[in-house]
């Protein structure tokens, strides 16, 4: 049996047969190709007919995720071309809360954009462009600052503020902003220049302007955007704004990061005008009011803190620097400052006291008490130290001066601190120095109370009196004493004079010993021989040795009387009686001098200071002195011309004081001679009331008149 060779035949070189799908993959690509095809017609329908037919569902739809109410009034287009999304939409609404003012948070005649897809998916929203004319946004908070308009489904707590899409490119014509606060009672309405652009790039800034109302004052503003083409490229935004509110103008510029976005941006910002108090009091602050200021600050918003950091500026002739916190907290504001003062004009502290500082500066402090409503001739301030308006914010400030520019007192090295709770008000505490000496107080405002309360605690530690004294043209030469003293009192007023008109205490200046010029004690005492010998052999300014001194005054519903005023020297022992008014600032004191040694020529009269706090005067005639000189004159006619000069011989029996009670400022029921026998020559720290009541020491009932015209 033959066995054939098998050989290929020509069919074998025929290809193989292909291999089929299986089921799955047949299924997955029929899936996914009805998937295409479904999108495509979608696409194709939505693009031919733009999706008109999608306008009710659309506004059903974002109503319910919004919880507002959606309309178009007008034509709506809402389709894929061909790629992003194309949305038109003409006399769209939408609506705010019920507790808002206007019914609609947002409102355009027509709106034109191109949305990313994807960005609806993941992401922040993404505008390739965005054409807005005549587009109308309310921004608006409740009254308790909880809810805004801006924020959808308030129903949540955790419900986020609505935030604006990134924009590529836009468009906008005849659009205006309104934003309202009730809290901070602000209203502003902005309307913005057209923003044109062409390509991917804005042509111009963009600009807006406005005014509004912030707590009863109106203010205008303008701005704008400076380099939009940035904003384009998801850069940065220089904004520019300027302010004008109450005589102030307000510049501020920095970088924003977004369209919106100024949280936890710097800002620089530039104010000036004629008071500060006036800027400070658009947001309900009160500050006594200053000359003309400039300051310049770097402000950051971080939720309700503004905090102004870098501070740099001057008000009147005076420098200022240093940082401060306003935060929009409830139930008031509050303040938080720390500043600095290199140098301190004495005019620009005059409104500390309520005095107008220009008038000062221009007129005088008489002047500017009569602008406060105070009677002709006074110095003690009526203006009202605007204590209702402290209701509205809290405070803890600080603040330090270099040194006070002074014609007479050197005063430096002030250190004050300030607190403010609930109408409280505490200047504690506030050091400074004055004339190589210290001065330390605590002074307390309550306004819970109707009127003001004030408790006023003033000490004068150890200062020499020859440094204090000599801007009044007291030489310091020869003059080794030094003073202190603390002032005591309590008053009730609304103003620095109703304050004081009233008040109760007690004043006490004390003298350690030490050395003074023989001048000044000699000219009070009139003791004419020895001030002559003085003069004659050249020992004018030869110091007089003190051994203590008081002068203390008690206070009665605003009238001050001398308990006591008593100086103890080496040659005379000198007293004081009457006392002042704050009440209507009338001065009615007297000096005596009581020689400790015989002199032959002696006035023994006392030297009068009366007036008033405008206008002192030294009255050395008294009616002692002429009485005297009447009885000298009888001698020299009964007698012989000798015995004229009798009735002016002192015999130099002063009782000289015990220094204990002196030097502990005790009042004059406590005085002692140095043989520690009870005083009969330094009154009872009262003064005398009318005809009908107690004299002054050493003063006849009959001859005596009213004291300082009230009693």
């Amino acid at each position: 049996m033959e066995t054939a060779d098998r050989t290929p035949s020509a069919l074998d070189d025929s290809p193989a047969p292909r291999r089929r799908l299986g089921r799955g993959w047949r299924i997955a690509r029929n899936v996914l190709l009805g998937i295409v095809a479904a999108i495509f017609l979608v696409w194709l329908v939505l693009y031919i007919t733009k999706g008109r037919f999608l306008k009710h569902p659309f506004e059903r739809i974002v109503a319910g995720l919004i919880h507002r109410d959606v309309k178009v009034r007008g034509d709506f287009q809402l389709y894929f071309d061909p790629i992003t999304i194309k949305f038109v939409a003409e006399g769209m609404t939408v609506s705010n809360p019920a507790w808002a003012s206007k019914p609609n948070l947002f409102e355009a005649q027509r709106i034109d954009t191109r949305i990313a897809p994807l960005s609806l998916i993941w992401g922040r929203k993404r505008l390739h462009f965005l054409d807005l004319n005549q587009g109308a946004i309310d921004l608006e908070w409740n009254a308790a600052h909880t809810r805004n308009s801006w924020t959808f489904d308030e129903s949540k707590d955790d419900a986020k503020p609505f935030v604006l899409p990134l924009i590529q490119r836009a468009l906008v014509a005849k659009t205006t902003l309104r934003y309202r606060d009730p809290r901070m009672r602000l209203t502003a309405d902005l309307a913005f220049e057209p923003i044109r652009s062409q390509g991917t790039s804005i042509t111009q800034a963009i600009r807006f302007s406005g005014d509004g109302v912030v707590r009863d004052t109106p203010f205008t503003l303008t701005g704008a955007l400076l380099s939009p083409n940035d904003t384009v490229r998801r850069g940065k935004n220089a904004l520019q704004a300027t302010a004008y509110a109450a005589h102030n103008r307000i510049d501020v510029s920095g970088t924003l990061p977004g369209l919106t976005d100024i949280e936890g941006v710097p800002l620089d910002v530039k104010a000036r005008g004629r008071n500060a108090a006036e800027l400070l009091d658009i947001i309900g602050v009160v500050i006594p009011r200053t000359r003309t200021y400039t300051a310049r600050a770097q402000l950051v918003k971080t939720g309700d803190e503004y905090a102004f950091t870098r501070l740099v500026g001057r008000f009147g002739a005076s420098d200022l620097s240093g940082k401060f916190t306003i935060r929009n907290i409830r139930p008031r504001l509050k303040i938080d400052a720390a500043l600095a003062t290199r140098s301190l004009d004495i005019v620009d502290a005059a409104p500390f006291i309520g005095y107008n500082p220009d008038t000062v500066a221009t007129k005088g402090a008489i002047a500017a008490a009569a602008e406060t409503g105070a009677a002709p001739a006074r110095v003690l301030p009526d203006a009202n130290l605007r204590v209702d308006a402290i209701r509205n914010f809290d405070a803890d400030a600080h603040w330090t001066v270099g040194v006070v520019r002074s014609r007479n007192v050197p005063i430096s090295h002030i250190d004050l601190t300030v607190s403010l709770v609930d109408r409280l008000l505490k200047l504690s505490p506030l050091t400074f120095s004055m004339a190589r000496g210290n001065v330390a107080a605590d002074i307390v405002m309550d306004e819970r109370r109707a009127p003001m309360h004030t408790d006023y605690d003033i000490r004068l530690a150890p200062t020499p009196m020859g440094k204090l004294l000599a801007g009044y043209g007291v030489d310091e030469a020869g003059t080794t004493g030094v003073v202190k003293g603390r002032i005591q009192l309590a008053g009730v007023g609304d103003t620095l004079h109703q304050s004081l008109s009233n008040a109760h205490g007690r004043i006490a200046f004390i003298m350690p010993e030490g050395t003074f010029w023989t001048r000044n004690v000699q000219i009070a005492e009139l003791d004419i021989g020895t001030f002559a010998q003085k003069m004659l052999q050249g020992k004018l300014k030869e110091p007089v040795h003190i051994n203590c001194g008081l002068i203390g005054f008690t206070v009665r519903n605003g009238v001050a009387a001398a308990d006591p005023i008593l100086i103890d020297t080496t040659k005379n022992v000198m007293l004081g009686r009457g006392g002042f008014s704050f009440r209507n600032e009338a001065l009615d004191l007297a000096f005596r001098a009581d020689g400790k040694k015989f002199s032959l020529i002696s006035g023994q009269s006392p030297v009068g200071i009366q007036g008033t706090f405008a206008k002192p005067g030294i009255n050395p005639i008294s009616g002692d002195l002429i009485e005297r000189a009447g009885a000298g004159l009888a001698l020299g006619i009964v007698g012989t011309p000798l015995a004229t000069v009798l009735a002016f011989v002192d015999i130099g029996d002063a009782k000289a004081a015990k220094c204990g009670p002196v030097l502990a400022g005790a009042p004059a029921s406590a005085q002692r001679t140095k043989g520690g026998k009870p005083r009969d020559d330094v009154g009872n720290g009262t003064t005398a009331k009318s005809e009908n009541g107690k004299s002054a020491p050493g003063e006849k009932r009959e001859q005596r008149k009213k004291f300082l015209g009230i009693f």
